[in-house]
């Protein structure tokens, strides 16, 4: 399994060093306070790794508190019920 992993990481790893070298080029952003001169390559990925922690931090916080709290009383009734004695 861990072989597989590897296999995989070092394929997404090559694809991404032929995707850079293939969109060297720079691109200009005008983000109104500053501007940017960045290759294809890096402005890609920064927006996958951007999009990537962004939907992170949304499925994360979409657990509210309240299933969190509901989640935690039925486990602490599951430990008090005589049938796990």
């Amino acid at each position: 399994m861990r072989l597989l992993v590897i296999i995989i990481l070092v394929i997404f790893i090559a694809a991404g060093v032929v995707l850079g070298a293939l969109n060297a080029d720079l691109v200009g952003y005008d983000l109104a306070f500053a501007q940017v001169r960045i290759p294809k390559g890096a402005a890609l990925l920064g927006a996958v790794v951007i999009g990537w922690l962004l939907g992170g931090l949304t499925a994360w916080l979409g657990v509210s508190a309240h299933q969190r709290r509901k989640r935690n009383q039925l486990l602490r009734a599951d430990k008090k019920s005589p049938a796990n004695r």
